[in-house]
């Protein structure tokens, strides 16, 4: 039998510490054909979700994946991220934070959320991803949190 790896319980940590003190947590992901994220807001190969308890539904740090649905220019996005992908969390506010090593992932074995193989983008798709056009509805509502 191996040895489970650390990292997932490093990132459960953090999250923890980050909520604790009343900081916003945020990963960083090298996307991969087995990350679920929306492609528009891709930049250089990565993204950096938000992953606190306020902008996430259903938020499950698992020891193999991390699962939540989010809230993207108004549009709820079911999010997929292998752990394996996870290259740093931190605190918005400080910076705090840990970095990982980022190693090959695996398909989500339920198949669900497998993203199919024209889905990959290339460097260059990926480098010419558009981002979402301005708001320019003035009469959008906009959420606030009032501490």
């Amino acid at each position: 039998m191996s040895e489970t790896p650390t990292k997932p319980y490093l990132i459960r940590a953090l999250h923890e510490w980050c909520t604790d003190n009343g900081y916003t947590p945020h990963i960083v992901v090298t996307v991969d054909q087995n990350t679920v994220v929306p492609r528009a807001h891709i930049h250089d190969g990565q993204i950096t979700l938000n992953v606190a308890w306020l902008a996430t539904n259903g938020l499950v740090l698992g020891n193999d994946y991390i699962e939540f649905q989010a809230r993207f220019g108004g549009v709820s996005e079911d999010i997929f991220v292998p752990v394996a992908a996870v290259s740093a969390i931190y605190a918005r506010e400080t910076g705090a934070g840990m970095g990982f090593e980022v190693e090959p992932s695996l398909p989500y074995p339920g198949g669900e959320y497998a993203a199919p193989a024209t889905a990959d983008p290339s460097p260059a798709q990926l480098a010419t991803a558009e981002d979402p056009p301005p708001d320019d509805d003035p009469k959008r509502p906009h959420l606030k949190i009032v501490k």
